[in-house]
C-alpha cells in the first residue's frame, strides 16, 4: 500500500506551486521560464549567496538610506528568486516604469507582461506597496485628521496618485475629526467616476459620522476640478447638511500635485 501511495506523489519543483502549466502561464508565472538570473553572474566569487548576505548586512548595518532604489527592488525580488542575481531584472523594471515607486504602483497585469516577471515577483511587489499604504494610514489613526493634513495628503497620494482610473474615496470623521472609516465608494474610467449621493448619505448615517472629506484622483495628473466635480461636491454638501454633517473638504489628487476645494474657496459656506 505504501509503495502505491508513494508512486502517486508527484514531486513539485522547489519554490513553485502545484498548479497546471497552462494556469501558471495564464497567471504570468514566468520567473524561471523567461529570466535566468545565473546567466548574468560574471564571476563565481560574486555568486548570489555571498552577495545576498552582503546586501542584508548593508541594510541592517547602514540602514535603508544606504541602498539605491534598484538595490531595494533587487532585495525585494529575493522573495521571488531563491537564488541567482536579481539586479539586472530590478534595473530593467525601474527603467521600464520610471522609478522604484513606479514599479511598486504598477498594475499587476502590466507587471505580468514584462519578461521574467511572474506571480512570485508580482505578489512580493504588491505586498510591499500594500504595507506602505497601510503604514501611512496608521499614522492617521486616533488623531484629528485636520491637524495632520500633511500626513493625510501623503497617504492619499500614496494610495491614489498612480491609479490608472478615477477612484472616489470618502473619509468619515467623528465629532473630534478622527477617522472612523476610509472607504472607496466607486471606481470609474480614466476620466470619470459615478458618485451615488444617496449611498454616501446612508453610509454617513451608518457610521455616525459628523463630518466628511471627499477625495478622488485624476489619472491625467492635473488636479484641476471639472464642472462636474464642482456640481457633484455641492450636491453632496447640500444632502449631508440635512443630517447636520459637515463637508470639510474635497481633495483631488494628481501626480505630484493636489487641490483642496476648501483652500480654493469652492465649498459653499466655507466649511472648514
Amino acid at each position: 500500500m505504501w509503495e502505491r501511495l508513494l508512486r502517486g506523489i508527484r514531486k513539485v519543483p522547489e519554490g513553485d506551486f502545484p498548479e497546471a502549466p497552462e494556469r501558471l502561464a495564464a497567471k504570468g508565472f514566468a520567473e524561471r521560464a523567461n529570466f535566468d538570473p545565473q546567466a548574468s553572474a560574471p564571476f563565481s566569487s560574486t555568486g548570489p549567496q555571498g552577495h545576498r548576505g552582503r546586501m542584508r548586512e548593508k541594510l541592517i548595518d547602514r540602514g535603508p538610506d544606504a541602498l539605491a532604489d534598484y538595490e531595494l527592488l533587487e532585495m525585494l525580488l529575493f522573495l521571488a528568486f531563491k537564488k541567482g542575481d536579481t539586479k539586472p531584472l530590478a534595473k530593467a523594471l525601474i527603467n521600464q516604469f520610471g522609478s522604484y515607486a513606479g514599479v511598486l504602483s504598477a498594475p499587476p497585469d502590466t507587471l505580468f507582461a514584462y519578461p521574467g516577471v511572474g506571480i512570485h515577483s508580482v505578489a512580493a511587489i504588491k505586498l510591499v506597496q500594500a504595507s506602505a499604504i497601510r503604514l501611512a494610514r496608521a499614522e492617521l489613526a486616533d488623531a484629528p485628521v485636520l491637524n495632520n493634513w500633511d500626513r493625510l495628503i501623503d497617504y492619499l497620494t500614496m494610495a491614489m496618485a498612480r491609479e490608472s482610473v478615477e477612484q472616489f474615496r470618502v473619509l468619515y470623521l467623528d465629532n473630534r475629526n478622527r477617522l472612523i472609516a476610509d472607504e472607496i465608494a466607486s471606481r470609474g474610467t480614466v476620466n470619470h467616476t459615478q458618485v451615488y449621493v444617496r449611498e454616501l448619505v446612508t453610509r454617513a448615517m451608518q457610521t455616525h459620522a459628523t463630518a466628511l472629506i471627499l477625495v478622488h484622483n485624476h489619472p491625467s495628473g492635473d488636479p484641476s476640478p471639472s464642472h462636474d466635480d464642482i456640481e457633484m461636491t455641492r450636491e453632496v454638501q447640500r444632502a449631508i447638511a440635512l443630517l447636520d454633517v459637515t463637508l470639510h473638504d474635497h481633495v483631488i489628487i494628481g501626480k505630484g500635485r493636489w487641490l483642496s476645494f476648501r483652500r480654493e474657496g469652492l465649498l459653499r459656506g466655507g466649511s472648514a
